[in-house]
């Protein structure tokens, strides 16, 4: 028996007509090697059935509690058949990369069947070089990042000729409580949720200094500083300012949606981060720092102050590998676009995460799910929706979401076919902002994706096309043989212009 934690729910009822709440993934495939000489629906519904039971996620449907009481359950569904969360098409000529990201965004937008297991497979065929797609989408509530990916992984090879796998062992099936106990659960829970509050509260009180719009009220940073010391904590490092300001992201979002893509190798990311002594994260964030505060400047929009990013963080230990769920939290961070020199801008960011992940290390790590635990499970289906929006009006909590997901860096295959490249696509909120980027290191390259509302951010490649230039600018900074070059200080920024998109 297994329930939606307080958490997951959040992402299940944050859904509305304008947010779809579920992650996904592009994956360029190159079918060449694969002894069929192509990716079929065919042989991957054959794939898919004979791996299922490494991938819980995609066995388990919802069963919602009467009246929405309390929480959903997780239910495994026997009967579902996989060909039926299989789907196929095929781009129109030329089949280029613009075409396929306009193809992922009208498939993105498109929210999960509920009454199925929430998730759903797309092969677009058609792209030039006789190169397949295939774009997977799970509901954020079933996984995070991390454990997405790992989905993903378990229809994976390691070469060409696809790997014997264990049969599954014989095991009871997952089944959600009977009506009555479903009902019973829910009235206990409602009796004891104003001690499971305060026990919520007594847990975040101490972090209540990084939690966003919460993190800019007078006199909170003394009051958990004040509560770290009664409980006998160790002092953490003093957050920054937490206070976004207003910028176009921001606002209410559509339901449509912007997708824009590309790679860069990841020999050139652990090259500046060598010569300038940080981490590869630390390179990503200065280069998105760097795009973002381009994109903002090209329309005259760019704030005196520092944007705020969430960055998730995964939280999930081995033992909990194979649950069903999410195990993340996030560092809420400053990102130096308000700083014009390059080399201040990669050394701010530098600074700022390490200071982030410092306080992260050594403070909880649950305040996500401690707060989404405060709202009575009766309330959240209700409330969560209108308290989304209402976000929207209000001073933003945040700007946007960077992510960054380390993956494997060797060859992988699917059905035979080569895996070229694996570009994630998140979720938009009204909380969140209209755009977010997300990246992920395979095979010697950095794979980005970008998604966005185009009621904020219509030009998407522009964005993606930033990224790129900022990569460039670092490798110039970084030298030829990994030693910093002259700082351009004293030296005017160069106004960017805008030009056409830069394909991936």
């Amino acid at each position: 028996m297994r329930q939606l934690t307080p958490l997951d729910a959040q992402f299940l009822h944050a859904e509305s007509a304008t947010t779809a709440a579920h992650v996904a993934g592009v994956a360029i495939l190159e079918p060449a090697c694969a002894s069929t000489g192509g990716v079929t629906r065919e042989a991957l519904i054959g794939l898919l059935r004979r791996r299922l039971h490494l991938t819980p996620a995609l066995r388990m449907r919802l069963s919602d509690v009467p009246f929405g009481l309390d929480h959903p359950y997780w239910t495994e569904d026997s009967a579902f058949d996989v060909a039926d969360h299989v789907h196929e098409t095929v781009l129109p000529m030329p089949g280029d990369e613009s075409q396929l990201a306009e193809a992922v965004a009208r498939i993105h937008e498109r929210r999960l069947d509920r009454r199925r297991p929430l998730w759903e497979m797309h092969l677009i065929h058609g792209l030039t070089g006789g190169r397949t797609a295939l774009y997977a989408k799970v509901h954020h509530c079933a996984v995070d990042g991390v454990s997405g990916a790992e989905t993903l992984a378990a229809l994976l090879d390691l070469t060409p000729e696809p790997r014997e796998v264990e049969p599954p062992a014989e095991r009871p099936p997952t089944a959600a409580p009977g009506l009555v106990r479903m009902l019973a659960g829910a009235v206990t829970r409602s009796v004891t949720h104003p001690a499971r509050l305060l026990r919520s509260l007594g847990r975040t009180v101490t972090d209540l200094d990084v939690v966003p719009v919460i993190a800019t009220l007078p006199g909170v940073r003394m009051m958990a500083a004040a509560t770290r010391r009664l409980a006998g904590g160790r002092d953490l490092p003093a957050p920054p300012s937490l206070s976004a300001p207003r910028t176009p992201f921001n606002g209410r979002i559509s339901a449509r949606r912007r997708f824009s893509y590309g790679s860069i190798p990841l020999a050139d990311v652990k090259r500046v981060a060598r010569a300038f002594e940080i981490s590869v994260n630390d390179v990503v964030m200065a280069l998105c720092a760097s795009a973002l505060r381009s994109w903002l400047r090209e329309r005259d929009a760019l704030p005196d102050r520092p944007l705020i990013a969430a960055v998730p963080v995964a939280v999930r230990t081995a033992s909990a590998r194979e649950t069903v769920g999410n195990q993340l939290s996030a560092m809420i961070t400053p990102m130096p676009t308000d700083v014009a020199c390059p080399l201040e801008r990669l050394r701010i960011a530098g600074e700022t995460m390490r200071a982030a992940k410092r306080r992260f290390a050594r403070s909880p790590t649950a305040w996500p799910n401690e707060l989404s635990s405060m709202v009575p499970p009766a309330v959240t289906a209700l409330a969560t929706p209108v308290i989304f929006r209402l976000a929207s009006m209000a001073p933003p909590p945040v700007n946007l979401l960077v992510s960054n997901v380390p993956g494997p860096q060797f060859p992988l295959y699917l059905c035979g076919a080569r895996l070229l490249a694996y570009y994630p696509v998140s979720v938009l909120t009204d909380v969140s902002g209209g755009v977010n980027i997300t990246c992920f290191s395979y095979d010697g390259s950095l794979d980005f994706g970008i998604i966005s509302c185009p009621e904020r951010v219509e030009d998407a490649w522009r964005l993606m096309g930033h990224v790129q230039e900022a990569m460039d600018e670092l490798l110039a900074l970084a030298g030829p043989a990994g030693e910093p070059g002259p700082r351009p200080a004293g030296r005017a920024e160069p106004r960017p212009r805008a030009g056409a998109p830069v394909l991936a």
